[in-house]
């Protein structure tokens, strides 16, 4: 889903459980002709009762059943069903939902599998359409009826319907009474989704704590959940702890170095990211950007800045725009390499939107007495315009 990074494959473990529990009762089609395929469908389905999975649900199971007289249109939906075709189940389906003699059940039913069908050709608005019917019907089993509502809830997120989607899983928490960890799980990374972390933070520390073995990813929505209210001494505590449990995961060390970033760690920062670039695996322009900023920003980190930004050019990995050679001028200036900062700023120049890096490097040429050539700098900061033209023409009229 959009909202949670886990989401798609919760979605995918709602579908098959709805998908198996959602079978027709034998008592429907005992007096209907079927042929043998249908029969072995059938044997199975009275020999495989899906296990209750919510046995501290408050709601009683309806106990009608699906009716003899739409037992055909049920069979064939069924076999549309196991041939994959979407588009004859979404049909049947909606033959049947329209159907007067067709009893809740009956419809539910129909609404429940056109709702996968519609799944399965990425058509979610539909499927949203088909679960809300199946929902409000109230007529399946417990374990069909609270798997369409968690499926109904994540597509919900997925389409950043926030409320509805908090909504819908408020309704399914409070009828199952499910306390299962994914149930909470979802709940507080939907919570963060929504703007509401203060809200995220106990749900998500609640599903941790019931976990056997947490996910990753919710470890991760609670680290980003006290990032949004500004407790980042939790924040950084969690990011050590998911770096830690996965030492070789780029991800979760830059994760950590942006954590001390936020906290005013920068050294502790450098040094995540430095071990990073020691063992290659700095390999986006940002992540080689971000390192020479940490370092331009810290006192005497000038040398580094340019091993840095000169590494990166060298392979490809950094690009070599304006802000790149601006930098690096400024690194060379600043720790006293002007003939390497003049040559970085003669690069930055051109690429520059305005004329100020040309009016830079023509104040350094003069100051190195190379006089036509900071008359030429600043002539062409005045072609490309700058803020106080007049410093430019001073130079010129030397």
């Amino acid at each position: 889903m959009k909202a949670t990074t886990h989401a798609p494959a919760l979605i995918a473990l709602a579908v098959a459980a709805v998908l198996g529990t959602g079978t027709v009762n034998a008592t429907a089609t005992s007096g209907i002709q079927a042929d043998e395929q249908q029969c072995q469908r059938e044997r199975a389905s009275r020999s495989n009762r899906p296990q209750e999975l919510y046995p501290e649900s408050t709601r009683t199971a309806p106990t009608e059943r699906a009716s003899q007289r739409m037992g055909g249109q049920l069979n064939k939906l069924g076999t549309a069903l196991d041939k994959e075709d979407n588009a004859q189940v979404r049909q049947i389906a909606d033959e049947v939902i329209a159907n007067a003699r067709a009893n809740n059940y009956d419809k539910a039913y129909a609404a429940q599998l056109a709702a996968n069908a519609a799944y399965n050709d990425d058509d979610l608005a539909a499927a949203k359409t088909y679960l809300v019917q199946a929902v409000e019907l109230d007529a399946l089993d417990n374990n069909a009826h609270f798997q369409s509502m968690m499926m109904l809830a994540q597509l919900q997120a997925q389409d950043e319907e926030y409320e509805q989607a908090l909504a819908t899983l408020d309704r399914y928490l409070e009828g199952s009474q499910s306390s299962k960890a994914d149930d909470l799980a979802l709940k507080g990374q939907i919570l963060v989704q929504a703007g509401r972390p203060q809200d995220a933070i106990p749900v998500l520390r609640q599903a941790i704590d019931a976990a056997e073995t947490p996910n990753m990813g919710w470890t991760q929505a609670l680290m980003a959940a006290y990032l949004d209210t500004e407790n980042t001494t939790e924040a950084t505590r969690l990011a050590e702890q998911i770096a830690a449990a996965s030492p070789g995961d780029k991800r979760s060390q830059l994760n950590l170095a942006s954590m001390h970033i936020q906290a005013d760690n920068s050294a502790e920062a450098i040094a995540i990211m430095e071990r990073l670039r020691a063992e290659g695996q700095l390999t986006e322009d940002r992540e080689y950007r971000n390192l020479f900023a940490l370092h331009l920003n810290t006192e005497g980190g000038e040398p580094k800045a340019i091993e840095v930004i000169n590494e990166g050019l060298e392979k490809g990995v950094l690009e070599g725009n304006h802000q790149t050679y601006l930098a690096l001028g400024q690194a060379y200036y600043f720790s006293e390499q002007v003939a390497p900062a003049i040559d970085a700023y003669q690069k930055a120049a051109p690429l520059a939107e305005n004329g100020e890096t040309y009016l830079n490097l023509a104040r350094i040429l003069f100051n190195e007495d190379r006089i036509p050539e900071a008359k030429q700098a600043a002539q062409q900061a005045l072609d490309k315009g700058v803020r106080n033209p007049d410093e430019a023409r001073k130079l010129l009229a030397h």
